[in-house]
């Protein structure tokens, strides 16, 4: 008895990887225009490398992948000599291009039919501004940030405030989305039944399976059918 639906964001309604490398080419730009000792210093691989580093030394914050790439920035700026003030307007640059996001073409669609039926919020450990994409006439619960929780998925507290924002008990939330670990793995041990959206390029379902509240689609379309929306 389904009484809701959440939804990661990231590689489930909209591919992450390209979106990402883009904002990783224009904050280079940027810093070769206007911190040029920065673009000097650093390739885009190293000023990634640097970011990964950070979430290494902070792994208490790595839920909050704004405040790392912020503090990446930063980093990088006083390494290179340039004005550490310049770590605002540069990381509003990367915000901007990691927002411009193409949906896969069954996602607005699919949204459409499953806000239709069900109240539907979101779940990512990402920071997408969900409304600056659009998806706000869909997310009639909005989306739930791990960086604004304070811990993601696939912790059971994170599933557990989204259910308690939709006024349901976990077993009436199915949660949907991509990654195996985080989203299938996350809420099935929270106690919701879950979706794994398994796209094409995903790879084969790992060996350990879970005995109850599975489905697998291929896409959001699919998800929409199955729970007759």
């Amino acid at each position: 008895m389904i009484r809701a639906v959440s939804l990661d964001l990231d590689d489930t309604l909209w591919p992450i990887a390209p979106v990402i490398q883009r904002a990783e080419l224009e904050l280079h730009a940027w810093f070769a225009r206007h911190a040029p000792a920065t673009a000097a210093r650093f390739t885009v691989g190293e000023l990634i490398r640097l970011r990964d580093a950070i979430a290494l030394e902070f792994p208490d914050r790595s839920h909050d992948f704004t405040w790392m790439r912020h503090l990446a920035i930063e980093r990088a700026l006083v390494a290179a000599g340039d004005d550490p003030d310049l770590a605002e307007p540069a990381f509003e640059c990367f915000f901007h291009w990691r927002q411009q996001v193409t949906l896969f073409d069954d996602a607005l669609p699919a949204l459409e039919r499953l806000a239709a039926k069900f109240p539907l919020i979101g779940l990512t450990n990402g920071n997408a501004d969900w409304r600056a994409i659009g998806l706000a006439p869909f997310f009639s619960h909005g989306v739930l940030a791990a960086r604004e929780f304070g811990q993601g998925k696939p912790h059971a507290a994170f599933f557990h405030a989204a259910c308690r924002e939709v006024g349901c008990a976990p077993h009436e939330v199915l949660h949907g989305g991509d990654d195996w670990h985080l989203d299938v793995e996350g809420a099935h041990d929270a106690g919701l039944p879950a979706a794994w959206v398994r796209r094409p390029h995903h790879p084969d379902r790992p060996p350990e399976s879970l005995a109850q509240a599975l489905h697998e689609v291929s896409d959001l379309l699919q998800l929409a059918d199955l729970l007759g929306a």
